[in-house]
């Protein structure tokens, strides 16, 4: 059921997808892994959304650096913990949903356990092994994975559905060279967006899926073209899973 405020905040998207597509938002659990200049347009869209729980994780704080991208945080936030910024931000531009925010690092330990019954997993971060160790808790837990990466004016996006697509593995085996990369903080805002409409969809059951494929975004160009990707056999993350041959679609 919804509220006078609810039904008035989401008239829009209930012509396009009625009553039922908004329950499934309001009762859809989201991990987001990173608060930063990925997590902050996929959290703001997801929540103005109206889905129902969002937990976004995160263990740094506020820089100077960080403003050229980082939409959820203001200048005002410096030195404040990003996960307490984000839930202000989210929490005062929809009341009626849930935000769990929670400052830690994702390591091997608490991963699984920090994920818990969410519906999906956006990956936010910054680096390939957070990366990596975010894909390994998808396939163990048969839920998506939403990749998205940048690197100055360029982006890419795909999405992973354990057992049917390839896996962040099969796509990437090896990490590239850990460095400081430039970024112009529209690239992460394209691509966050991209992430945020491929967790609509799947909790809607609608559409076509980023599902072994790979959008490439040149933003020097504004053109995207799209790489598809297969599964590896001998991946040694996914590698044993048994191939589904439809799309897994929230229920």
């Amino acid at each position: 059921m919804f509220s006078e405020r609810e039904c008035e905040r989401y008239k829009r998207q209930i012509l396009l997808f009625g009553d039922e597509g908004q329950e499934r938002l309001k009762n859809a659990h989201i991990f987001i892994a990173g608060a930063g200049g990925l997590g902050s347009p996929v959290s703001l869209y997801l929540a103005v959304a109206g889905v129902g729980t969002i937990t976004i994780v995160d263990m740094d704080r506020v820089d100077q650096t960080n403003l050229n991208r980082q939409i959820l945080h203001f200048d005002r936030d410096i030195g404040r913990k990003k996960t307490a910024s984000a839930k202000e931000k989210l929490q005062a531009i929809n009341p009626d949903i849930m935000i769990y925010a929670i400052d830690v690092k994702i390591d091997e330990m608490n991963a699984a356990d920090l994920i818990g019954e969410a519906d999906g997993i956006v990956d936010a971060m910054d680096n390939y092994p957070a990366r990596y160790l975010l894909n390994e808790v998808a396939i163990a837990k048969e839920i998506p994975l939403f990749h998205g990466g940048i690197r100055g004016f360029y982006g890419q996006a795909t999405t992973i559905i354990p057992g049917t697509t390839p896996c962040l593995k099969c796509i990437f085996p090896k990490p590239p060279p850990k460095e400081v990369f430039p970024v112009i903080g529209v690239t992460p805002g394209i691509i966050g967006v991209v992430q945020a409409n491929e967790v609509i969809k799947f909790l809607l059951g609608r559409g076509e899926l980023l599902a072994g494929r790979l959008l490439i975004w040149d933003g020097m160009q504004a053109h995207a073209e799209e790489i598809c990707v297969e599964r590896n056999p001998a991946c040694d993350a996914c590698g044993g899973m048994v191939e589904n041959t439809t799309a897994r679609k929230k229920k």
